[in-house]
């Protein structure tokens, strides 16, 4: 675990004395970006789920995932998106 949190301390300095982007495809802090995304998108789901007239107490259940790249001012991230049997979840982050 040291030596991959040394890696990527290494690789965020690297491009940023670089002028690189960090979150940019190939960004060192690109991950982190999108483990924050999805798992906000996870939490927001968990949530229209709950709710009486579209959730679990309709039929509605997860229906795998989708995947969307994201545009941000900090450069563009894949991401996998959860997605309902119903196809009425729609993300506000």
């Amino acid at each position: 675990m040291k030596e991959q949190e040394s890696a990527l301390k290494k690789k965020v300095l690297d491009q940023f004395l670089s002028g690189e982007n960090l979150f940019g495809k190939n960004g060192a802090l690109s991950p982190i970006l999108k483990e924050f995304l999805e798992e906000s998108l996870q939490a927001e789901m968990d949530e229209h789920l709950r709710d009486e007239d579209k959730g679990w107490s309709s039929g509605n259940k997860r229906n795998g995932k989708g995947t969307k790249t994201v545009k941000s001012n900090v450069g563009e991230v894949t991401i996998d998106t959860p997605e309902d049997r119903h196809s009425s979840f729609e993300p506000k982050i």
